[in-house]
Order: structure tokens, then sequence, then C-alpha cells
């Protein structure tokens, strides 16, 4: 066993570090584990950061990219970057993983294709819902069926689609039309239960928490598409309900100074606080275990890795109802939804702590069903890789066959 030889796995994404989004993070989670056990290359853009240097357990390598100044994200370019194009030529993977269905990704299918290697591809992400949003005028709309078609088809010459939750496998089987239904594969934290109690309270007295209080939660992109904004609005009526409690925000964001206006102009800045981007995971873990509950009304998200990770704490979320992010979840069992207005979730809330032992009943079944470790995650996906790999030699050895029994004759 021993002299087995190593699987080369390459990773391409159309984004990655110092940049961070929950894709990113799954693709760094993903190579830094299988690293321990195969060869892994992650293709990705270069950073806006000049001075960052990557660091990581496994070879990255780097695309020229364009900056698109509107947006968090840029545009890759490794067509244009002959080194970038060197390095993938003389790389013989044994398979390909994309993570995006664009210009990245798709230099990983191709590659792929050229060299008859399984492809697999993860959806993370409702593309529709992007595109509408970034086309404004009626005019425009065909755009969105281009871009639809160029990503149907992406997806539809993988040798295997895997999505994020039941959910997101139905909207693009479904709504997408893209053609084989994608087998789901779950997401997980690399986030350990906190044990220190002594943590939790130095951070209650650091935001100034009466015993009173319940404290919410919401870590990610300050970002409208988080649908902040709503739940700034829910907060300011649960306000009006003389419910108390703090909301934190831990997050950076393009949208962040608008929220922060918001919540002024509710006066409401007593009540929510804002702490900036937290690197630290056992700082992070620490803010999920002091929250009450985790407070995610997107209706953007696939599946969050924050909701794992609040999971982690035995801290359960309340989510708008049919939510593709709330899939994962069973309502009052292991978390919590609520109707898309803004009294309902704030009412959902008064309702959740209404009943003390119903929710430590949730709080623990949210540990129990949703925590699911990297490691486990990873396992099942090498397994994965393996088989298709054995598959796909398979149908190239009966196509060989064939070819020879057509010839013969």
């Amino acid at each position: 066993m021993e002299n087995e030889k190593k699987l080369t796995i390459g990773f391409f994404n159309d984004v990655f570090y110092p940049f961070v989004d929950g894709v990113v993070q799954v693709v760094d989670n993903y190579a830094r584990l299988l690293s321990k056990k195969a060869n892994v290359l992650v293709f990705v853009p270069k950073g806006r950061d000049k001075h960052y240097k990557d660091a990581f357990p496994y070879e990255v390598v780097r695309s020229k990219r364009m900056r698109v100044f509107f947006l968090d994200y840029d545009l890759p370019l490794p067509q244009l970057d002959s080194h970038f194009k060197k390095i993938l030529k003389n790389t013989k993977l044994d398979i390909v993983h994309i993570h995006s269905p664009f210009t990245i990704g798709k230099i990983g299918l191709e590659y792929a294709k050229k060299h008859h290697i399984p492809c697999v591809a993860t959806m993370h992400s409702q593309f529709k819902r992007d595109f509408k949003r970034s086309v404004k005028t009626p005019l425009l709309s065909p755009i969105v069926s281009i871009l639809m078609a160029s990503i149907r088809s992406v997806f539809n010459n993988t040798t295997e689609n895997w999505a994020v939750n039941g959910e997101v496998g139905r909207i693009f089987h479904e709504e997408y039309k893209v053609k084989n239904k994608p087998i789901v594969m779950l997401n997980g934290t690399d986030m350990q239960p906190v044990t220190d109690n002594a943590k939790i309270d130095t951070l209650r007295k650091k935001y100034n928490i009466s015993p009173d209080e319940k404290v919410f939660l919401f870590v990610g992109r300050i970002n409208i598409l988080k649908n902040l904004p709503f739940l700034v609005r829910s907060l300011k009526i649960l306000k009006e309900k003389h419910f108390p409690f703090k909301m934190i925000f831990v997050g950076t964001g393009q949208d962040e100074d608008l929220i922060k206006k918001q919540v002024k102009s509710l006066k409401m800045t007593k009540d929510v606080i804002f702490t900036g981007k937290i690197t630290d995971r056992e700082e992070l873990a620490c803010h999920y275990a002091l929250a009450d509950l985790f407070l995610f009304p997107s209706l953007y998200d696939c599946s969050s890795l924050v909701q794992i990770e609040a999971a982690s704490q035995k801290t359960p979320a309340l989510f708008l109802k049919g939510s593709a992010t709330s899939d994962t979840i069973t309502p009052e069992v292991n978390g919590y939804v609520s109707e898309h207005g803004e009294l309902d979730y704030a009412n959902k809330i008064v309702e959740i702590f209404s009943n003390e032992e119903k929710y430590n009943t949730v709080c623990q079944k949210a540990f129990d069903d949703l925590y699911l470790t990297w490691e486990e995650v990873v396992e099942k996906a090498f397994d994965r890789y393996n088989y298709l790999i054995e598959e796909n030699k398979k149908k190239i050895e009966k196509k060989k066959f064939s070819k020879k029994k057509s010839t013969k004759r």
C-alpha cells in the first residue's frame, strides 16, 4: 500500500484568498485535508492585495485577473496568462473538481475533457438570482438567458454534479434544467465546541450585555444580498415590542456603511454591535457560543457554512420559509423558519423564547443533527473521487475493447 500512487486532484475556482467567502473556505478545507493523502493543486486568480503571500500545505497556481470596481469579485484571465497555462499543461491530474462554472471553472472542465479524466462540479450559488439582480432593465433580460445557457452547458458536460443540499439540487435540475440531478454533498466546519465558559463571560462583559438580554448573531459579508435591511427592520419591530436584545454583526462588506446608517436612523445603535471581520477561529467560535439565536434571513445563499458553525456551538438558526439555506433543518426540531414579513420574523423570535424547555431541546438537536466536521465531509468526497476515477477507467477500457473488436471485423 505504501507504494500506491497518490491521486493528483485539481481544484478550480474564480476567487480565492485573501478574499474570503463560503466557497473559498470550502475549497481551502477540501484541499487542506486532502493534501494529507493526495497531491493537491488549486487553480485560482491572483488577489487584489499585492503583499499577500500564499502559505498553504498544497500548491496554489494563480492566474492574472482584471479588477471589476463595482463588485467584490474580479474577472480571472487565465487564457492571457502563459505561466498559468504552462503549469496546468505540465500537471498530470487524475480528477478535476470545479467550484465555479465561469472562467477558471471552464478551464478545469476543458482540461478534464482533453485528458479524459472525471470532472466534478459543486453547485454553490443560485446563479439565476445573481444574473437577474445584475440586469436592471428588461431590455437586457435576454442576457440572463444567455448566461444561464452558458452555465447549464458547463454542468451538463461534467462527469457528476454535487449540490450543497437537496433544495439546491432541485433548483438546478428542475428550474435550471441541468439534465442529471446532482448528488447531495453537505458542507462541514473545522470549528470545535467551546468548553471555556470564562471566554464567553468575557465577551458578555465586553459588549455590555445584561442578564435579561437575548443575544442574536449574524456572521458573513455585510451585503444587502444577505437580506440585512429586512433583518434590521425586524429588529426594530422587536424593540418596539420591548423585547430586550443585543444584535451582533460579525464581518465586513460593501454595504456596511448602508446597514450602519439604517441602524442609526432607526435609533438602535445601543442595541446593535458591529465587530468587523474576526479571523481568529476560536474567538469566532466564542461569538457563536455567546449567541442565543443565529439570524440568517438570506434568500441568496444556498447552504452557508455559518449555519453549521452556529450548530457546532448549539446555537440554532432562524431562516425564512422556503429559502434554499433552510433545507438542511427540520423546523421546530433543530432550527426555525419564519414567514417572509418583518413582523412575522420578529414574532417568531418572541415565540422561540416563550418556551425555554423546547428551545433548549432545539439547541441540542442543532448540534446533534447539523454539526458536521470537514474530516467527515472530505473523507466521503475522497471515496467518491476514487469511485469516479475507477468508473472512468472501465469506460475507457470498454471503448478500447469495442474499437479493437470493430477493427478486427
